[in-house]
């Protein structure tokens, strides 16, 4: 019978911390699920910009190919301007010592009538007698020195029109140059914005894989809580089972007692006199009332806090950038490996590692009221243990994805968060 009531009682005192476990593990698994939906919204609109900075980069890879092949036949009719300007250049020499080959021979022959003067003709004229043959001699200088002149005029025309050529390929090939750079630079422009787009796309990539990885654990984050859910449902669902079957047998064991009480009295009625009847109360005794050094509820305002550090978020401040979720709880800053005191006498009903709080413990304080501590480094408890007030609990640390040591500390009022602040005094 004893042992029936005492089973009841703990069943009733450990459901509140089910309850208010499956609470929050609703609550973190509809984060997580919009979280989800968020992230894969996200990974479309990567997609979609991905998409158009490849189409983009395409079309700048296109244009470049068809710039380069300008470029190349640019180069190739600037080698043969070369050529042809090498080859004029060649002409040009040997025209030029030609010329002056045949200025050096006119010069002197221009010398050699210079000092002769008339006086050639004079002999011609005197020495001739054939009048004939003076006259035909007179005529071949006349040929002689047309001839000369002729010559000469050529060369200068030659000379001439290669000057024009030599002017006009020098033109062409400026020309060229100053096409050939316009398309260096636009090539240059566009390796710049190949190089950007290269960039953008990779950065892309990184941000779709972080994405990925992101979005894949929160789907594990997801089953794990389904499954974290599901348990602590059954949890539930087989301790009302077990309270009302306790309930049911403690009820019968009662009556039954009663039952028997009655029947003695009224045997002992019969055989002796009358006595007046003594009433025995009937009240269960549930361990609910174990304080574990007194209630909780007297103790606000006066609680110990369980380490000593500054306070790093606040309760019901926003946690992080999330402005859906909230802080239920204290984050108090300390040193990796610091003690963890109970801030209350009570029972250890979880000392275990748990999604989001790493290694955490939960004291039952009795009549409703629980004080949990996460993001530990080590535990000192096991479930099960009872604990005096100020003991030693926990290490601090950073478990459970914490980037610095810091403890996890709040307060549970009948399945409901409620501000540590207001059970604990000001730290010394």
């Amino acid at each position: 019978m004893l042992r029936v009531l005492i089973a009841l009682a703990l069943t009733c005192l450990l459901q509140p911390a089910f309850a208010d476990e499956r609470a929050q593990t609703q609550q973190q698994l509809d984060a997580t699920r919009q979280d989800i939906a968020e992230l894969k919204k996200l990974l479309g609109k990567l997609q979609e910009e991905k998409s158009g900075v490849q189409k983009e980069l395409k079309g700048t890879e296109t244009e470049m190919g068809k710039l380069e092949k300008q470029v190349d036949a640019l180069q190739k009719e600037l080698k043969k301007s070369e050529s042809e300007l090498q080859r004029l250049d060649a002409e040009k020499k040997k025209l030029q010592s030609a010329r002056t080959e045949q200025q050096r021979l006119i010069a002197i022959q221009a010398r050699a009538a210079y000092q002769n003067g008339r006086q050639e003709y004079l002999k011609l004229l005197l020495n001739q007698q054939n009048p004939e043959k003076f006259a035909r001699t007179l005529t071949y200088y006349d040929y002689l020195s047309q001839a000369r002149l002729e010559q000469l005029k050529n060369f200068n025309e030659t000379l001439r029109q290669l000057a024009n050529v030599e002017k006009d390929i020098a033109m062409q090939q400026a020309q060229l140059l100053v096409q050939k750079s316009s398309l260096d630079t636009q090539r240059d422009e566009l390796e710049k914005v190949r190089k950007e787009r290269q960039q953008v796309l990779a950065k892309l990539n990184d941000d779709v894989k972080a994405r990925d990885q992101k979005l894949a654990a929160r789907e594990q984050d997801q089953a794990d809580l389904s499954k974290v859910l599901k348990t602590i449902e059954e949890t539930l669902a087989r301790q009302a089972r077990e309270a009302e079957e306790a309930r049911q047998k403690a009820l019968i064991a009662q009556q039954e007692a009663e039952k028997k009480r009655l029947r003695e009295a009224q045997a002992d009625t019969s055989d002796a006199p009358r006595k007046p009847v003594k009433s025995t109360p009937g009240a269960l005794v549930s361990s609910s009332g174990e304080t574990f050094g007194g209630p909780f509820a007297a103790t606000r305002g006066k609680l110990p806090w369980p380490v000593d550090g500054r306070l790093l978020a606040r309760f019901g401040e926003s946690r992080g950038d999330d402005a859906r979720t909230k802080w239920d709880g204290v984050m108090i800053s300390a040193a990796a490996g610091s003690q963890v005191h109970a801030v209350h006498g009570g029972r250890v009903v979880f000392a275990d590692w748990l999604r989001g709080a790493g290694l955490l413990v939960i004291l039952d304080h009795g009549n409703g009221y629980l004080s949990l501590y996460g993001h530990n480094q080590t535990l000192l408890k096991s479930a099960g243990d009872v604990v005096k007030a100020g003991e030693s609990i926990s290490t601090v640390g950073n478990s459970g994805g914490q980037d610095t040591p810091a403890l996890y500390f709040a307060i549970r009022q009948q399945g409901h968060p409620s501000d540590p602040a207001q059970w604990c005094h000001a730290q010394g």
